[in-house]
């Protein structure tokens, strides 16, 4: 199946032990992925999964979090068909802005239209979340993206 066939279905206690699995084997952190506000996803092609991720929305701004492909099928879109349903969700959720931080990916979410900001210029509700105080370093390159309406 083609990448674009995505589907993302709300991670239980079983997907959230994949996707912490997957995100541990990838060098990202998951420290706060069952405590924080935010709502994670596992994405799927048919039966197979390929990815997942997650959002912390506040109002019209959200946090993009633990956006994590399997090795195996990094470069054949899968990351960016997770990152295009992510911000669907998003929006159909009334988001407008979502912000990253990422020490790994900036390449990635360029091309896919994020562009660097500096830290300060977040959102205080988004700056407070665990992933800006405490899972990602002050060096983690942090970027925003508007969303179409």
């Amino acid at each position: 199946m083609l990448p674009g066939s995505i589907t993302l279905t709300s991670a239980d206690a079983e997907r959230m032990g994949w996707l912490e699995d997957l995100l541990e084997a990838s060098g990202l952190p998951t420290g706060d992925l069952r405590t924080s506000e935010g709502r994670f996803f596992v994405a799927s092609v048919g039966t197979e999964r390929v990815g997942g991720g997650g959002l912390e929305i506040y109002g019209p701004d959200a946090l993009l979090r633990s956006v994590v492909v399997p090795e195996s099928k990094r470069g054949q879109g899968y990351g960016t068909a997770l990152c295009d349903a992510l911000e669907a969700r998003a929006q159909a959720n009334g988001v407008e802005t979502l912000y990253l931080l990422t020490t790994t990916a900036e390449a990635f979410f360029d091309a896919h239209g994020y562009d660097v900001i500096d830290r300060e210029t977040v959102p205080p509700e988004i700056r407070e979340t665990g992933e800006f105080t405490d899972l990602c370093p002050k060096s983690a390159t942090c970027m925003r993206k508007a969303l179409d309406g």
